[in-house]
């Protein structure tokens, strides 16, 4: 610390080296469909496939997502987001499970699953009081509004208890535990620290002992007949510290989630726990009756599902919090999260079936160990609406407003699959699908094909395989090269994995066609398994053909936006452009020497100009400071010629590239 009035010498830190630029993380994928469980229009991170299972349950007849999902996870994808779509029709819109809790006279609380869907109504409660703490008064207390017990054990600020004595019960919550003098504080002697339940003894009879027990409850909950949580030590005191609807109340709000961004638990909670009572009530005791029973009430969503279900509309900064919610469905409410850098819809092509109804196994119990000679079987899974069949024009218009949504915000990509009736059929060639590319034009957008077939968890009765969009195995694919080499790297020429075949066999005539157009063909090569050969985006535009050149420049811009920021309200000086040049060339020149960008020298492989030059005075007048940063991006070998001849009683063998040759240069 400075001092003016003391003689010395004094050390003061000033950091005058140029602040840094870092790549920034280009593997974050975000899937939008139909799931059996999760919160509805609400992003949220999922970083494995148990962990999508734990907040969204399983693979599902009803949708895509989850296959979507385990692909991405299977070929080397590590992060990414999801967002669970449905109805939100008033009548036949995703509605959740629940029961009413009641005390003796009102309604109290309602307890229901943690999200909407059929699955609430395999979840079964039981609701029992319990006593945790017990104690006695000492007889002949003297201040009803303090009271001396033999153990403080157990009670805390906001326990209710009930006082008995033979034939008398009262009931009261403890404002205050004195520890020093082992007593019970009913009234608070200090007026800003009294609960608006305190309130002295009264109705008892001061020369006998008084037994004191807190009243908590404690909730078990079965989802078809197996245990899943069990919860102890719950209050019906707002101010209590293990506070029902607040130790279990609803996830997060959609506005903190989109604001402030989640960090989900490992295993989400099955149950949540709504007040129902007006603030008006709550000064009075509520002991709620002992019950159990099933959830009920529980719909999937899925029958009135409609295009716009998956993409909603853009929304006013300015506008209310129920328009925003009302608005931000489907892949919307991927707009405040700037880490996903690739989006997939895959539901929007659902073909959907009911799978058998299939009762778990019948438990056999031991007969050498005691216990019932008979156990009941556990009920079968509740089946909820399936999803419409979407036409082609509705696929479309989702997908365009994917496309729309990537070019705005700038910094993703939408893989987009090709629609179920040209990637199932091929008596009528890929005309349809040539068709239906040309509806797209866009550097933001990329189109593989065809599908693949896995193998289907659910068992189907009519096939061991299901046949799915291949976007989520893509997104896995474009993560796996993004970490292994960089986000330059073509993402391509990789065996996929989680995958049995292809729904249609691309001969090299076919390959050669949908490669010109701009769709990556999926081919079986034998010997070499499953591989996408092909990496192009739905552009004509030559400079931007290649997924992995629009993806690093998303990268690069955006890593430039975040880490330059430093530069607003700096002093207009050739300091501080200077700072901001060598940051910006030191980005580049770790990129160049990781083979980002191409040329033999950091001179021919970028160029950044900060200067008095392109910063003339009339512009720094108003506060501008420009910089201009070109870059020339490496891009994929596609063809490969390799030559073979003769010469003097020797063979030589030649590798070009393509773009060498002048004659595949007009073939492409």
């Amino acid at each position: 610390m400075l001092s003016s009035d003391t003689p010395g010498v004094y050390y003061q830190r000033a950091d005058v080296s140029a602040p840094v630029v870092s790549a920034i993380r280009t593997d974050v994928a975000g899937f939008v469909g139909i799931a059996s469980r999760g919160l509805v229009d609400v992003a949220m991170p999922i970083e494995s496939w148990r962990q999508f299972q734990a907040h969204y349950g399983g693979f599902t007849g009803s949708g895509f997502l989850a296959y979507a999902v385990r692909g991405f996870f299977e070929n080397g994808g590590g992060r990414c987001w999801i967002v669970r779509v449905a109805s939100n029709d008033p009548l036949l819109g995703a509605t959740t499970a629940g029961v009413i809790l009641r005390s003796a006279t009102r309604v109290v609380w309602r307890l229901a699953a943690s999200s909407p869907g059929v699955w609430g109504n395999d979840l079964t409660y039981q609701w029992r009081e319990t006593h945790a703490a017990q104690t006695v008064i000492l007889p002949r207390w003297q201040n009803p509004a303090v009271t001396e017990v033999a153990s403080i054990t157990g009670f805390v600020r906001g326990s209710l208890v009930r006082l008995r004595q033979p034939g008398i019960q009262v009931l009261r919550v403890v404002s205050a535990v004195d520890a020093v003098n082992n007593s019970l504080i009913w009234q608070n002697p200090r007026f800003d620290l009294r609960l608006p339940y305190d309130q002295e003894l009264s109705g008892l009879d001061a020369d006998r002992p008084t037994m004191v027990e807190s009243i908590e409850y404690t909730l078990a909950v079965r989802e078809l007949g197996i245990p899943v949580a069990v919860y102890t030590g719950l209050s019906v005191i707002p101010e209590h510290p293990a506070y029902a609807p607040q130790r279990l109340g609803p996830l997060t709000s959609y506005e903190k989630m989109t604001t402030h961004g989640l960090v989900l638990p490992p295993t989400p909670e099955p149950v949540t726990i709504i007040e129902l009572r007006p603030k008006s009530v709550l000064l009075s005791f509520d002991v709620i009756v002992e019950s159990s029973g099933p959830l009920a009430g529980g719909n999937d969503g899925l029958a009135l599902l409609e295009p716009y279900d998956f993409m909603g509309e853009d929304v006013d900064p300015s506008a209310t919090f129920e328009e925003k919610a009302l608005k931000t469905r489907g892949f919307r409410a991927l707009d405040q999260v700037d880490e996903v850098t690739m989006i997939a819809v895959p539901d929007i092509h659902i073909r959907p079936y009911a799978p058998p109804l299939v009762s778990p196994p019948t438990c056999v119990p031991d007969p050498c160990l005691p216990g019932p000679e008979t156990v009941a079987p556990a009920p079968p899974t509740s089946l909820g609406d399936l999803p419409p069949l979407f036409t082609d024009n509705q696929v479309f218009e989702v997908e365009s407003a994917l496309v729309d949504h990537c070019e705005l915000m700038a910094d993703r990509i939408a893989i987009l699959d090709p629609p179920s009736s040209v990637s199932r059929n091929d008596q009528f060639g890929i005309g349809a699908l040539t068709a239906w590319r040309a509806r797209f034009d866009s550097t933001f957008a990329t189109l593989h094909y065809p599908w693949l077939r896995v193998v289907d968890p659910l068992r189907h009765s009519s096939s061991a395989t299901r046949d799915i969009p291949p976007s989520g195995h893509v997104a896995g694919q474009f993560a796996a090269a993004d970490f292994t080499v960089g986000v330059h790297k073509a993402p391509a020429n990789v065996e996929l994995t989680w995958v049995q075949d292809v729904t249609v066999a691309v001969n090299e005539s076919w390959h050669g066609l949908l490669n010109s157009s701009g769709i990556n063909a999926i081919r079986v090569i034998p010997g070499r398994g499953i591989r996408i050969l092909g990496a192009r985006t739905l552009s004509i535009n030559p400079d931007w053909r290649y997924i992995n050149v629009r993806r690093l420049l998303i990268m690069i811009e955006k890593a430039l936006r975040l880490s330059i920021q430093w530069a607003v309200f700096e002093p207009n000086t050739a300091n501080t452009r200077g700072k901001l040049r060598l940051s910006i060339v030191s980005f580049l020149l770790s990129l160049w020497q990781r083979g980002a960008l191409m040329g033999d020298t950091a001179d021919a492989a970028f160029r950044v100009k900060c200067d008095d030059e392109n910063n003339p005075p009339a512009d720094r007048d108003f506060g501008r400071l420009l910089a201009q940063v070109l870059v020339a991006p490496s891009q994929p070998f596609e063809f490969v010629e390799v030559r073979l001849g003769r010469q003097d009683n020797e063979f030589e063998i030649q590798e070009l590239a393509a773009f060498q040759s002048p004659a595949l240069q007009e073939a492409r």
